[in-house]
């Protein structure tokens, strides 16, 4: 198979690993794929997602590779993905290289492999952005030796404890194969850190998700934690499970960044659950709604308390706390940043607030 044909296979098989909350594929008229926006540090840039080889020695229920089972047997050669690439970044703007694999018969095998496609994509030049994907069972030789030429690396936890992972899969360990590779990978301190992903199903509560996030920001050192919600797999054990709500995946999101960010707390969060899944509603407004007995003005809020109001952020909290002259109308606060809509049921300016016929 020519290398075109194969970055096609290869691209969209890389579309399961996500690289951020909001992501789209581009549409190239040569309809090659594998190519993605992610927003990262307030920046969007292209990166090109794929596999080094689709082909994987795991069983893991979910995915159409497992045991072997790729319809088509594919792989890059290290010089063909190499040359791929410095066509994508010299011609259409791509800027990251984010490479998985399936592990293949031997996982330090298939890494050293990777590793080289990487050290030529440096030779031909690039010194920007490289994730890395470890490969369960890899060896810490092998993870260090990939560390020399990336910028981040991950290993994806794909379950939130290992009652779960057992139930996805009779090959991965969750403990040795999945948590040692990440102490190792916190251990060689990357300058972009590392992230893992977990699949949202019907086998995990929102609250052992978030029990797992807090654990890996706390110990792993995490950069960022990643949501994907569950979507059956025609042909996989698993292809007539119920597929996830984006809602789901949109709220542990939303409840991530109050945690990194707003420094929320993870027991207010178990506070607005329902057997241990969070509520449609946006976590910050119904939060908000059991934490502000009435309107606030915004001129006498401490910052713990502006952050709190739906719209606010913590950049505008912090223009609002640090104004030297007082709110007197929603143009004043909308041009310090805030969203006055999502605010002002919470919120008074200048001794005013929004008349609502519905008292939150």
């Amino acid at each position: 198979m020519d290398p075109l044909s194969k970055a096609k296979v290869l691209g969209k098989a890389g579309k399961y690993d996500t690289c951020g909350f909001k992501q789209c594929e581009i549409k190239l008229n040569n309809g090659l794929g594998g190519i993605y926006h992610a927003k990262a540090e307030h920046k969007t840039c292209k990166i090109f997602k794929t596999l080094m080889g689709n082909n994987c020695s795991q069983d893991c229920k979910y995915c159409p590779n497992r045991n072997h089972g790729a319809k088509k047997k594919v792989a890059y050669k290290p010089g063909e993905l190499a040359r791929i690439f410095d066509y994508l970044n010299k011609n259409m703007d791509v800027s990251g290289l984010f490479l998985s694999s399936g592990v293949g018969s031997d996982p330090d095998k298939e890494t050293e492999r990777m590793i080289e496609a990487v050290k030529l994509v440096r030779k031909n030049g690039f010194k920007r952005y490289v994730h890395f994907k470890v490969l369960p069972g890899t060896s810490y030789d092998m993870i260090k030796r990939a560390a020399e030429v990336s910028n981040r690396m991950s290993i994806n936890i794909e379950a939130p404890n290992k009652s779960i992972m057992n139930e996805l899969s009779d090959t991965k360990e969750f403990k040795t194969d999945i948590l040692r590779r990440q102490s190792w990978i916190k251990k060689l301190s990357l300058s972009g850190g590392q992230s893992t992903q977990v699949i949202l199903n019907n086998l995990s509560t929102d609250k052992e998700v978030l029990r797992m996030m807090k654990w890996e920001y706390d110990e792993m050192d995490l950069r960022r934690f990643y949501y994907s919600r569950f979507r059956p797999v025609k042909g996989t054990p698993l292809e007539n499970e119920e597929e996830q709500p984006m809602i789901r995946q949109n709220r542990l999101y939303n409840v991530d960044f109050l945690y990194r960010c707003y420094d929320f707390k993870m027991n207010e969060f178990n506070s607005i659950m329902d057997d241990g899944m969070l509520p449609k509603e946006d976590p910050k407004l119904v939060l908000a709604r059991e934490y502000f007995d009435s309107p606030v003005d915004v001129n006498e809020c401490s910052y713990e308390e502006l952050i709190r109001i739906p719209g606010i952020g913590p950049q505008t909290a912090k223009r609002l706390y640090y104004c030297k002259r007082k709110i007197k109308k929603a143009e004043d606060l909308r041009k310090l940043g805030a969203r006055i809509k999502m605010a002002r049921p919470f919120i008074e300016i200048d001794g005013k607030r929004q008349m609502s016929l519905m008292e939150f």
